[in-house]
């Protein structure tokens, strides 16, 4: 039987593993991946640190591109879109794998169904080890949505699809036609620049984007932000956005972008993934003003698609290649994270290829 090579993560402070386990018989409905690149989330960079915590022994990495290496037998070899799939093609697949019959998914929210699966996030068994990216390959479960990529998307863009693009997607999706808008976007992380490429390609006209970071506000204007706001410098913020999405999860940030809507403006939130002090709301404010908030986590079907189609569109427009400013062997997955940990860069990459 084949071989597959996994960097374990067995705990925060302790050193990555590097095993090999025995590729398994597909189960109906699966499918085989030979990972090809890996890039490094901040939800990775949280459990490595400690500072988020996952059942260990685990497989880090879950924004992953591949290509397919195999097929069960009973598989209709075709993706979520119903295009013909084969040995050899690159696919991307949702960072979950659900029931797409149930009650959740049925509402449009499959990434909050019972029994849900997350790759990326799972423990490793004995008969359960290939759900990762720092690996060299990877089992996709029945219920996982897989869309075939054009093989001319650079890896470490196509990488970033499952988790960052989709998720934007989604974030956009629920502020509603952008079209001669007015947006604010705190925090300029990947997310940020992803919301302000989408912002700008569905026509918004102000694209504001906040941050502590100058370098990471300049390197926006590529992304179509024309205005910055330099928050420790005490910035005036416009008080006429359409939507203010935030991106960074601090209660500052959803505070500041909450009292720069205009009448009927939306805020939409996705970066508060971790715990930190409750948002003060001016409920004098919502009220009168008929804003609304929203929230999102991950991301569903349609999404997924949209962020595909984006991508496919727009990979050569905006420097999203530029992003990723290192990248490591599999076998030197350690220094990737200890890379990323200090320099704070917006991306590493762990190419599986070298």
């Amino acid at each position: 039987m084949d071989k597959a090579t996994l960097v374990v993560f067995n705990g925060a402070g302790k050193a990555l593993e590097e095993i090999k386990t025995d590729i398994p018989d597909l189960k109906p409905g699966e499918i085989l991946i030979k990972n090809l690149y890996t890039t490094i989330c901040g939800s990775d960079l949280h459990t490595y640190c400690g500072l988020r915590h996952e059942a260990v022994p685990t497989v880090l990495g879950h924004e992953i591109v591949g290509e397919i290496a195999g097929f069960h037998p009973d598989h209709n070899r075709s993706d979520y879109l119903g295009t013909a799939l084969q040995i050899g093609d690159r696919v991307t697949w949702s960072i979950f794998a659900s029931d797409a019959s149930s009650e959740k998914a049925r509402a449009g929210m499959p990434q909050k169904a019972e029994g849900l699966f997350k790759y990326g996030h799972a423990q490793v068994t004995a008969t359960d080890a290939l759900h990762g990216g720092l690996s060299t390959h990877c089992v996709l479960k029945q219920g996982t949505t897989v869309l075939k990529l054009s093989k001319e998307i650079p890896l470490k863009v196509a990488a970033t699809i499952n988790c960052a693009v989709a998720t934007v997607a989604g974030a956009v999706r629920l502020s509603g036609s952008l079209q001669g808008k007015k947006v604010l976007i705190s925090g300029v992380g990947l997310l940020g620049l992803v919301c302000a490429a989408m912002c700008s390609a569905d026509g918004a006209t102000e694209i504001h984007v906040a941050d502590l970071n100058a370098d990471r506000l300049s390197l926006a204007e590529a992304f179509g932000a024309n205005v910055q706001h330099l928050l420790n410098q005490n910035p005036v913020l416009p008080t006429n956005i359409d939507v203010a999405f935030d991106m960074s999860g601090s209660p500052d940030a959803m505070e500041m972008g909450l009292q720069a809507l205009t009448v009927g403006g939306t805020a939409v939130w996705i970066g508060a993934v971790f715990k930190t002090r409750g948002v003060n709301v001016n409920a004098e404010q919502v009220v009168r003003k008929l804003n609304t908030i929203k929230g999102l986590h991950n991301y569903n079907y349609d999404d997924f698609v949209q962020a595909v189609k984006f991508i496919e569109e727009n990979y050569s427009k905006f420097p999203f290649e530029a992003l990723v400013s290192a990248e490591f062997a599999l076998a030197n997955a350690e220094n990737a994270f200890d890379f990323a940990v200090a320099d704070k860069p917006i991306r590493v990459g762990i190419n599986i290829t070298q």
